[in-house]
């Protein structure tokens, strides 16, 4: 994977050499800077995201559902849900599976993890998943999302797997998460990734996917987990890591030497950009424009490389 460091701190930067270090090669994303933060200006054209995701290795990301969510902000989530399901069984060549960053439901309810179940289910693809906040405030603390997800998990729902030699670990940082916190990793689940880490060519691609993100998007919101940094460190041997992460249901992406972010969009409603309204929350978009608030992330990685193609489609139709 090639990365690009991003020097904040340069006054006097032009508006050209921030756009070339914007570029990460093989992601297909331009970004800028807002408030410090790279943002996506752009995606890929048409041909070339057909040709990153019919070579290679293909997964796809999906992210707060919210399946159950009926507010002014989308009074039809599942058919959102149920949409972007559609546009997954129309790419152009079958992933190899998809990844599901969490608040899965609304309000943990057995009805909505049924409606999730049953729609998502429809994509006809191996799915992992790791819990959002809103997936583990049953009475149960999260017994009716590990009675689902959680068979041969450690812990609160983390594990490792490997496919299309990639090291893929799902982390959980929604336990015990005070309203507006920042999520926590707790030093159970940093042991066991450090053990799952250890021995690891550091030449192997990893890619980490949690629901909070793991790099402080926005303290005043909980937009970040409290001891990332000590995971992150497990991280620092490896030479490709990529970490996706969903909860501020918009795109969002930062490079720290070996290590690119990427947050998703929503399968529901979008968010306001940091700082921009009293409180994080579900942000009421004019009804026409709803659907280019939301949708999927497809990653690539291409034969006989490990740079990452990350590609991101709204529900917009046109």
């Amino acid at each position: 994977m090639t990365h690009h460091r991003i020097d904040n701190g340069r006054p006097d930067t032009t508006r050209r050499e921030t756009l070339e270090c914007m570029i990460w090669a093989g992601t297909g994303v331009l970004w800028t800077v807002a408030s410090g933060v790279p943002v996506s200006l752009g995606l890929l054209g048409k041909a070339e995201a057909a040709e990153a995701v019919t070579k290679g290795f293909t997964f796809l990301q999906i992210s707060d559902s919210h399946v159950g969510f009926d507010k002014a902000a989308n009074p039809h989530a599942l058919d959102t849900l149920t949409e972007a399901i559609a546009q997954i069984g129309a790419l152009p060549a079958k992933p190899a599976f998809m990844i599901h960053t969490g608040d899965i439901t609304h309000l943990s309810t057995a009805a909505q993890f049924d409606d999730a179940a049953r729609v998502i289910g429809g994509a006809r693809l191996d799915v992992h998943y790791v819990p959002g906040e809103h997936d583990v405030i049953d009475e149960g603390n999260g017994q009716a999302y590990s009675e689902r997800y959680g068979k041969g998990k450690q812990g609160a729902g983390w594990y490792s797997f490997d496919e299309g030699g990639v090291h893929f670990i799902g982390l959980v940082n929604v336990v015990n998460l005070k309203a507006g916190g920042l999520g926590q990793l707790g030093l159970e689940q940093l042991k066991w990734l450090a053990d799952d880490l250890r021995g690891r060519s550091a030449s192997a691609p990893i890619v980490v996917f949690a629901h909070i993100p793991l790099w402080t998007v926005y303290a005043d919101w909980g937009w970040g987990t409290a001891d990332s940094a000590q995971a992150l460190a497990l991280l620092k041997p490896f030479g490709s890591v990529t970490i996706l992460n969903g909860h501020i249901h918009q795109i969002m992406q930062k490079v720290e030497g070996n290590v690119t972010f990427h947050t998703a969009r929503s399968t529901a409603f979008p968010q306001p950009a940091p700082g921009t309204a009293s409180s994080p929350g579900p942000l009421t978009v004019p009804a026409g424009e709803l659907r280019r608030f939301l949708g999927i992330t497809s990653v690539a990685i291409r034969p006989g490389a490990n740079d990452l193609a990350i590609i991101d489609s709204t529900l917009a139709r046109g």
